[in-house]
Formats: C-alpha cells, structure tokens, sequence
C-alpha cells in the first residue's frame, strides 16, 4: 500500500465522520437509527476499491472505538461495540470490501446499473443481513422481528445506493482503483 493509498483511506474515513454530523433519525420500533454514514460505507467501496475502501471504514471504526464521537449523534467508544447497533458497525467494513471487490470486477466495463446493484447487493442487503440478526441478540427479540423491522432502511438505503454509485461512476477518473489489463499469455513463440 502506497501513500496515495493511505491518504485515499484516511479521507473516505473522514467523509463517513463527515456524514455523522448529520443527525441520526431515530425509530420507535427498533434501537437502531437511521443515518447517512452508511452513503459513505457505499462510497469507500465504489470508489475505492476493496483494500483501500476497507481499511478507510477499518480507521474510522478504530478512531470511534478509541472514543472519538463520529458515529451520527455524537456517539464513540468502546459502549457502541456493546449495543444494538454493533452487528450494523461490524457490517461495515465487509460490506466496503464486498462493494470494493465488485466493482473492481466490472471496473473495465462499468454501467451505473451495475453499480447501483452492487451498492444494494453490498451496502444495503449485506449489512442488513449482518445487522438485524446481531441486534436481535443485543436485545434479546427474535431474529424475525428484527430483520422485519430493519425493512424501514431499505428505501433510505436503496437511495444512498443509487446516490454512491452516481458519484463513484462521475470520479471513475480519479479513482485509484487500476483498470485491469489483459494478462499475456506464455503461448507466444519466436520464429527465427
């Protein structure tokens, strides 16, 4: 990993501390709110790439967990790791690596389709699935309660989804993620 690579992680890192400073909007019904930080998880992994999108959410997370108070709310340390939302915040890096791995996949022929689905696969459905079933246990309900009640992200999500991979298609240019070249072959033989 280079230094361009490192700065790359640290900015996503802070873009997701950026979007926290949106307020979380809370729901009656399940103790996870929702909030914006998760465009960023979205972003960190279309734009670049599995290992760097990863590591920048990896950062992030350890800088809360150190009692920084990026989450959306104000919220850090060790306490966030015992409550409900923590099967959502363990999500996250696997969701950035998961979108990274992907896009990097179809990077030599990207459509915004393609990246929108990837965003859903990865950024809405996956952490979902990782989610609703930790905070379940966090909060001793069943597993079908709380995958019914996390319904309620899904159009918010589905959103940042389409949003994220507009954006990441826009930067496609700047991204750091490296187009794939064709790898050659052995097979060729020098005729004298």
């Amino acid at each position: 990993m280079n230094t361009k690579d490192m700065v790359m992680a640290a900015l996503f890192a802070a873009v997701i501390a950026v979007l926290g400073l949106i307020p979380p909007i809370p729901i009656s019904f399940i103790p996870v709110p929702i909030t914006a930080q998760t465009l960023g998880i979205m972003l960190a992994g279309s734009f670049l790439g599995r290992k760097v999108g990863t590591l920048s959410v990896i950062v992030f997370l350890v800088l809360v967990a150190l009692g920084t108070p990026l989450l959306s709310g104000g919220r850090g340390g060790l306490s966030v790791f015992m409550g409900p939302s923590v099967g959502y915040l363990i999500s996250w890096p696997i969701a950035a690596f998961a979108i990274g791995y992907l896009t990097e996949k179809f990077w030599d022929n990207m459509k915004l389709w393609k990246l929108i689905i990837v965003n859903f696969v990865g950024g809405v459905l996956l952490i979902n699935i990782i989610g609703a079933p930790v905070m379940a246990i966090m909060t001793d309900t069943s597993i079908w309660a709380s995958i019914t009640g996390a319904i309620v992200f899904l159009p918010g999500d589905s959103i940042k989804a389409v949003v994220a991979a507009t954006i990441a298609v826009q930067l496609k240019a700047v991204s750091p993620i490296k187009k794939k070249t064709p790898v050659l072959t052995h097979n060729m033989q020098h005729s004298n």
